[in-house]
């Protein structure tokens, strides 16, 4: 039996170096192969059978395959049109995402404005005021391509400060603020995906990626209900090498163990009309989030989500009085990470296989090792 729990990090140099003492561990998928599964990732790994499927020029005129048809086929079926996006939004606007709420922005001030400015993390609010400003009407919506630096990220096999992904938004009705409509969206995204493996894989028979087409919906409450004993992570490993292609819903508010299964911003998606898309991802035997979405908050769900998460600061903010006053229209969107699904479709063992990004020592040299290139 192995076991291993993080009680601590201590940081030398760059790299840093966890401590470790006992908690059982016994049922996350591959734990025996990685050797510490409770890092949810957060060290690089190679597993030992792992060989590139294509070489680097292949790899390369793949994710563009990828990329140009991934993105027809999502906006086809999601009625959607592409816009330019933003790289940075002012400082104090209200428009970039927290995230979880700790992690910094990129600032810097623009000498002409006299201002600002924040990298984004996410274009989560700016794509709803988008469709407010460009004057979407009802069923149609908007995709773009983003570009973000999460200067915080816990960099591994899955994670990179760097961030690119279809960022998309819908303008809904009051009446498509249900469950059985996000489920609906969550059917199409996954067909997109699924069209574009197929795609990849007629033009490349060396990839051998099978994908379940089969959705799963569970909740994150239910999900504790069956393994109140493991991590959320662990929950989300167990849950997808069970099913293969899971939608793990209702993600941001307080569980009955007192928990949350993950941190979600206030002022986005509504907490009961979320979720993320989970695929079991063979090459590394864990789940592999490919996106997180959901309908957004109108103004009941906002200013409930502000007092429960102690951000009425947040109410005078411009973005957020309009949302208060019921302003801006009611959405579904979410962010689709672009190169997370060049890592899935093409079977890669890390995300610096599909994207340019800066690693620390560490990481290069395991990779050298291993014979992985990053890019």
């Amino acid at each position: 039996m192995l076991t291993a729990i993080i009680i601590g990090r201590l940081h030398f140099s760059v790299l840093p170096i966890e401590i470790v003492c006992i908690q059982q561990i016994k049922s996350t998928p591959g734990f025996a192969r990685r050797a510490m599964e409770v890092f949810s990732l957060s060290q690089t790994w190679i597993p030992q059978s792992y060989t590139p499927r294509l070489d680097v020029f292949e790899l390369q005129m793949a994710i563009s395959l990828i990329k140009r048809n991934f993105q027809d086929n999502l906006a086809n079926l999601l009625n959607l049109k592409r816009i330019s996006a933003p790289l940075f939004v002012e400082a104090g606007s209200g428009l970039n995402d927290d995230l979880n709420g700790y992690e910094r922005p990129v600032s810097f001030d623009i000498a002409h404005t006299d201002t600002v400015a924040q990298v984004v993390h996410s274009l989560a609010k700016w794509k709803r005021l988008a469709l407010y400003r460009y004057g979407f009407h009802e069923n149609k919506g908007l995709y773009t391509d983003m570009n973000a630096i999460r200067r915080d990220e816990e960099m591994d096999n899955l994670h990179s400060v760097y961030v690119d992904q279809w960022d998309w938004e819908k303008v809904i009705t009051r009446e498509q603020r249900n469950l059985d409509y996000l489920k609906e969206t969550v059917v199409k995204i996954v067909n997109a995906i699924c069209y574009t493996l197929d795609i990849v894989k007629s033009r490349y028979p060396k990839i051998d990626v099978i994908l379940n087409r089969n959705i799963t919906f569970i909740t994150a409450q239910e999900l504790e209900d069956r393994y109140p004993d493991l991590t959320p992570k662990q929950r989300e490993n167990q849950v997808a090498k069970e099913y293969g292609t899971v939608f793990l819903m209702q993600i941001g508010g307080v569980m009955k163990s007192g928990q949350r299964h993950d941190g979600r911003a206030p002022d986005y998606d509504d907490w009961s009309l979320n979720g993320d898309l989970l695929f079991w991802d063979e090459t590394l035997e864990c789940a592999l989030e490919v996106s997180s979405m959901g309908i957004r908050v109108d103004s009941e769900a906002l200013d409930r989500q502000l007092r429960l998460s102690g951000c009425d600061n947040r109410r005078q903010l411009p973005y957020h009085q309009m949302l208060l006053r019921g302003e801006l229209p009611l959405t579904i969107g979410g962010g689709i990470g672009q190169s997370r699904l060049c890592m899935l479709l093409l079977g890669c063992a890390h995300i610096g296989e599909v994207q340019v990004s800066i690693w620390d020592a560490d990481t290069q040299r395991i990779c050298k090792e291993a014979g992985v290139l990053l890019l």
